[in-house]
């Protein structure tokens, strides 16, 4: 699909997800543009159902269908199998990072933090399907930097129950950060604060 294609769409199936974390979705990216989802097993979303915007603000609703063999419950606890946390988390974060892409920004994908996280209950290997709701409460674009920045609200739920609820969740897009000739040892090899 072309950049302009991207832009103007409102969901999101699981191949073109799985062809934008390949970095194949768009056939003509504006210069700079590196935003990626993870690719699996990492990526926590099988398809965005609802994407919008209003302003600064927006709504995405994702799911992801639960597998009896995910690889986390293989690890996650013996005995006692249960999707780590922080994977809804990072679901989220994905979905922030996707949102800056979707709006125009440019760079690669960075987790934030998040003010809040309560955890009230939890994802097992027979639930069928987890929804992440995220409202958008500001997406900002810093043209000095180049940097996009996005904080918002999400709830998470599984079959319909809200398990997850994250507020001041915080992600954004910025330039020249990737790794790209990983694993070779280069400028970008190591992490640590970036100034």
């Amino acid at each position: 699909m072309t950049y302009t294609e991207f832009q103007e769409r409102r969901s999101f199936a699981k191949r073109e997800l799985l062809a934008f974390a390949h970095g194949r979705l768009i056939d003509d990216p504006p210069a700079g543009f590196e935003a990626r989802l993870p690719l699996p097993p990492l990526l926590m979303l099988d398809r965005i159902v609802e994407l919008g915007r209003d302003g600064a603000r927006g709504r995405l609703v994702a799911e992801r269908d639960v597998q009896l063999d995910d690889w986390f419950f293989q690890c996650h606890f013996q005995g006692d199998p249960v999707q780590p946390g922080c994977l809804g988390v990072d679901a989220v974060w994905q979905l922030l990072g996707f949102f800056c892409a979707w709006r125009g920004g440019l760079g690669t994908g960075r987790a934030l933090g998040c003010g809040e996280i309560a955890f009230e209950g939890q994802i097992r290997p027979h639930d069928r399907t987890v929804r992440y709701e995220l409202d958008v409460r500001r997406c900002t674009a810093f043209p000095d930097s180049g940097a996009t920045l996005a904080l918002g609200d999400a709830i998470v739920l599984v079959d319909g129950a809200p398990i997850y609820t994250l507020k001041g969740a915080r992600a954004g897009l910025f330039r020249a950060l990737t790794y790209a000739d990983y694993p070779a040892v280069s400028a970008r090899a190591h992490g640590g604060r970036h100034a």
